[in-house]
């Protein structure tokens, strides 16, 4: 009998939420995916702490501007840890855009197109790069401008199916919703989950992938932010699942079966196809409590993690200044 994570693997493409290149490799991951939260524990570490001097180090050549300088040791750093990640997996790497411009479409498309010109600096195959993008109305707009110029987008954030269908009308390459905060909100309103079934979170990512495959979409959907394994096992099928460390070993050292749940081929004639102009998707948004709590709080906590990590980049410049 095989273990749960290799059964898991037969039915989705297994990507680490992870910034420890060694727990990826590990853990025998496809694909990886960077977020402040990500980087700023994985530079914690003595084995990676190095990465923000080396960042620090290159910026401060480039550019003398304090606030210019931030920023570009910033995505100096995320696509450092981008490249280590493509060392270790075959395929993708998603690197976040900086969150704070998450309202601002032609500033995201502007970095994105600087985060681009860095990895192409250092010879990497830019194809194998998801840039991450919150999907605001402002984001899904620089997501449909990007994916123009070439560039993949990996729409994150998502919690709701507005979200999902407006990202990939967009043209979004990947999308990510959010299981485990999804399930954390309506039991903060009173919800008893008894299995992955009735669990909202599991259920609403269901839901998204099964619109995209009812109406044809490229767009690949990968469920994010799992709290136990019940709810990774729930979504297999799905196209991918970014799960953590701690979820991946719980997997690996528990044998069993893993029964596809989300159909390859999925089709229900009574399902009707959503568009959305900016006035309809903010208002559906509005009515959707769960969904605009959860990403606000979304952005301000990889806001607050964008600025410790600009405050390590900060102590790494008084210590060389």
């Amino acid at each position: 009998m095989t273990d749960k994570l290799t059964g898991l693997a037969k039915h989705t493409i297994i990507v680490a939420d992870t910034g420890d290149f060694s727990v990826m490799k590990a853990l025998g991951a496809q694909d990886s995916t960077t977020n402040p939260t990500l980087i700023y524990r994985a530079a914690s570490q003595p084995q990676y702490a190095h990465m923000i001097d080396d960042a620090v180090a290159w910026a401060a050549k480039r550019e003398s501007d304090s606030d210019k300088f931030i920023n570009l040791a910033l995505d100096r750093l995320a696509v450092t840890f981008g490249m280590k990640s493509l060392e270790v997996v075959p395929g993708f790497v998603s690197t976040e855009v900086d969150i704070r411009l998450s309202f601002d479409t032609d500033a995201t498309v502007e970095r994105t197109k600087r985060i681009i010109d860095l990895y192409q600096a250092e010879g990497i195959d830019t194809k194998r790069v998801l840039i991450k993008v919150a999907a605001t109305w402002e984001g899904i707009k620089a997501a449909e401008k990007l994916t123009k110029m070439g560039i993949g987008v990996n729409s994150t954030l998502i919690f709701s199916l507005t979200q999902a269908i407006a990202c990939a009308d967009a043209g979004a390459f990947m999308i990510s919703p959010y299981c485990g905060r999804i399930t954390e909100w309506y039991q903060g309103h009173g919800t008893k989950i008894d299995n992955a079934d009735n669990d909202p979170g599991v259920v609403g990512v269901r839901n998204i992938q099964n619109y995209m495959r009812n109406f044809g979409y490229k767009t690949i959907v990968m469920g994010a932010s799992f709290r136990n394994v019940e709810q990774v096992l729930g979504l297999a099928g799905i196209d991918r699942l970014t799960v953590s460390p701690v979820l991946l070993q719980q997997l690996q050292q528990t044998e069993g079966e893993v029964e596809r749940v989300l159909p390859a081929d999925f089709k229900d004639a009574s399902m009707k196809r959503q568009s959305y102009t900016e006035a309809s998707w903010r208002w559906e948004m509005n009515e959707n409590a769960m969904a605009t709590e959860k990403f606000a709080d979304g952005i301000r906590l990889f806001t607050r993690d964008t600025e410790t990590l600009i405050s390590m980049i900060q102590s790494k410049m008084k210590a060389a200044a």
